[in-house]
């Protein structure tokens, strides 16, 4: 019989949309309902709301493709492409904002995204992984070595803010440029680190292991990553165009946006595997997308967005946050060194870290 052989190919797609990894492609249906929505000039609300959607399983593609390409190429080249595509999606929607004049967009955008990493992606993994465990352990070496980066970062980030406070003026533009390039520096200093001369406090080769279906082949890995890029700068497009008059129509000031539905938006897919992987009582691996993704934000995806605002947009984007932020900055990166002190976590911690989630978030809603 010829029917079990026929049947296989969809029984591993739907295992696989079933799976913790394949969930984001059942909302495949939101692209081209966004792209439809936005010809017929609908109304900005059902745009953003289709556009934001669409986002979650453009940014899920490009994740499995560069994850399918690193586990072939090595933890050298892995590590390149995790650098190049793991936030690809947060800097092509913040360059369609830069585009637009959104540079408060962007900046709200960068402080929600270390801090849903922090507070939402680990509370949440800590929570999920722990409800039927007493405790969870994690490498406390590898998590400290992050969350230092990490705390270094937001020294950089938060200074500017600091001199214009007390001087009452704001840096020279140069200055920008330069804590911009000095960030990128120590990043890809920390990938020599955690890929070359101290790869065994990592795990980069875990790429592939949970994926349901076969791994991919190099040309289909390729070509996926293709058409998700070219998915991700449409849907970004199109959600950046509806922010200002979406956000309006539903109450929500765009500082709430970008630093909570945007951040949210931008890192969903990333933000599941952490969850996928604590409750595989893998705390190594959550903990270090949680903690490793904020400090990628911070090191490179702030900094190339400051030295691109030069190219791109009515006016360069300063490296100055406002006190919200600031203060936001500093709380988040004084819980990850907290949280990552003694290697080991329980469901209560995640939980405390969500309600601090909540509370900024209720902070924030208020704010203009």
């Amino acid at each position: 019989m010829t029917a079990p052989a026929d049947l296989e190919p969809r029984f591993n797609l739907r295992r696989f949309l079933l799976s913790g990894d394949g969930w984001p492609y059942l909302l495949v249906p939101f692209i081209p309902v966004a792209i439809v929505l936005e010809l017929l000039h609908a109304g900005a609300t059902p745009i953003f709301v289709a556009a934001a959607l669409g986002v979650i399983p453009t940014a899920a593609l490009m994740g499995r493709s560069t994850e399918e390409l690193a586990a072939r190429s090595g933890p050298g080249i892995g590590g390149f492409l995790n650098v190049t595509f793991g936030n690809f999606p947060e800097l092509v929607i913040a360059l369609f904002a830069l585009r637009e004049g959104l540079q408060e967009v962007v900046k709200a955008s960068i402080v929600g995204s270390i801090l849903g990493n922090i507070l939402l992606v680990m509370g949440a993994a800590m929570l999920v992984g722990g409800l039927r465990r007493d405790r969870q352990y994690f490498d406390r070496t590898a998590a400290n070595v992050q969350s230092l980066m990490l705390l270094l970062a937001a020294v950089a980030l938060v200074m500017p803010a600091i001199f214009e406070l007390v001087a009452g003026a704001g840096l020279p533009r140069p200055t920008d440029k330069g804590v911009a390039v000095v960030l990128l520096i120590t990043y890809v200093a920390g990938l020599w680190f955690s890929l070359k001369t101290h790869r065994d406090l990592f795990n980069p080769s875990h790429a592939a292991e949970d994926h349901g279906g076969e791994p991919w082949s190099i040309r289909r890995a390729v070509t996926m990553l293709a058409i998700a890029g070219v998915a991700v700068g449409v849907m970004s497009e199109i959600l950046v165009g509806s922010i200002t008059e979406a956000s309006a129509n539903l109450g929500l000031s765009p500082f709430f946006v970008g630093i909570i539905v945007v951040a949210v938006v931008g890192n969903a897919a990333e933000h599941w595997v952490a969850i996928y992987f604590a409750q595989r009582d893998k705390m190594d691996l959550a903990v270090n997308i949680a903690i490793g993704s904020s400090a990628q934000i911070a090191l490179f995806v702030a900094p190339v967005l400051v030295l691109l605002s030069f190219l791109v947009g009515p006016f360069p984007m300063a490296l100055v946050f406002n006190g919200f932020e600031i203060g936001a900055i500093f709380l988040a990166v004084l819980v990850a060194n907290q949280v990552t002190q003694e290697g080991e976590s329980t469901w209560f911690e995640g939980l405390q870290l969500l309600a601090v989630y909540v509370v900024l978030g209720l902070i924030f809603y208020f704010v203009t």
